[in-house]
């Protein structure tokens, strides 16, 4: 997290202005939901934004992934897809992951889904991979 000194320093006078014309809120329908992604992609698409611009984004996108996560739940990937989605996204190939599940050929055989990963298994990979353990079960 970062402190309070290293946060950009926006103006205002400048930033009221934004909001005030801009309106963001919770967003409650899929119309504010549309609107609010509109304002978010003209904002995405230049590269000189003032620092008041990237605060308006970065709660932008924190009101859309808010709204599309309770109308628009993923739903609970196979431990295995998990898994690799995870290493894909972490950029980890079989020999990173085999000391956690104890060799080579369980490894291969968890992602060929020949095997399913145990719950000692899980626990570890949750602990390597920083994430929870229920992902893994």
């Amino acid at each position: 997290m970062e402190s309070m000194s290293t946060l950009p320093q926006i103006n205002g006078t400048r930033y009221a202005s934004l909001l005030v014309r801009t309106l963001p809120r919770p967003i409650r329908t899929e119309e504010e939901n549309r609107r609010m992604t509109a304002l978010l992609l003209e904002l995405d698409e230049r590269e000189d934004l003032s620092p008041e611009e990237e605060q308006l984004a970065e709660m932008l996108t924190i009101l859309i992934e808010d709204f599309e996560a309770k109308h628009y739940p993923l739903p609970p990937a196979p431990p295995r897809e998990a898994l690799k989605s995870l290493m894909e996204e972490r950029g980890l190939r079989h020999r990173d992951i085999w000391p956690v599940l104890g060799n080579k050929g369980v490894t291969s055989e968890i992602l060929n889904g020949k095997r399913s990963i145990s719950k000692t298994q899980a626990k570890k990979l949750a602990e390597f991979l920083h994430v929870p353990v229920d992902l893994f079960i």
